[in-house]
């Protein structure tokens, strides 16, 4: 059963994010209906660890929240259920103890977390590629220049050489300033250009 932001429950319906509950206990719709609403998500609801596995083996969470009293009651099961859940950020609370605004605090709080991990996993596989791509520019621009230096070589191909390294030169000022990885390079690209 899904509980959406308007309120309803139903078992249609799409939404950017959804988080998982996991419980048996009664009346949960209408606390995943109200953190549905307040936090503008799709909240399903898996009233055993077979239904939450079967879910899970379906699509993925923001979050996978599992009741402390299934848990305890069955830790191999909480196990499975949490190696299922992939990315999704768990959170063990106690439904018999925790009303819905603690329950909207801990799901607001994964979720900012979650939101903070995916920025920085963005952030540093971006400046690998732009590493890599200054790197290989670099490589490039260093090679060209060092087979221009080179003596007899035919008016074709010292116009193709030249070629290359106007390219790279204008890969390398699009891509910022790239640094030399080796000084000694430094010198010979400057009697180059």
């Amino acid at each position: 059963m899904k509980a959406h932001p308007d309120g309803s429950c139903r078992e249609a319906g799409v939404a950017l994010q959804t988080a998982l509950i996991v419980t048996a206990i009664d009346g949960i719709e209408e606390t995943a209906a109200a953190v549905a609403s307040r936090l503008a998500l799709t909240v399903e609801i898996a009233s055993s660890r077979a239904a939450a596995l079967r879910l899970l083996d379906r699509r993925g969470y923001a979050v996978v929240i599992v009741d402390q009293m299934l848990a305890d009651s069955d830790p191999e099961g909480a196990d499975l259920v949490w190696k299922a859940a992939g990315l999704a950020i768990p959170l063990q609370i106690s439904f018999a103890l925790a009303g819905t605004a603690r329950m909207e605090r801990e799901v607001r709080a994964a979720l900012a977390r979650r939101q903070r991990e995916q920025q920085q996993a963005a952030a540093a596989a971006s400046a690998a590629v732009d590493a890599e791509l200054k790197n290989a520019v670099t490589s490039f621009l260093l090679e060209s220049q060092l087979a221009l230096a080179e003596e007899g070589l035919s008016s074709a191909v010292e116009g193709r050489l030249r070629n290359l390294v106007e390219i790279a030169a204008r890969m390398r000022d699009r891509l910022g300033s790239v640094p030399l990885r080796d000084a000694p390079r430094a010198g010979l690209l400057a009697a180059v250009n």
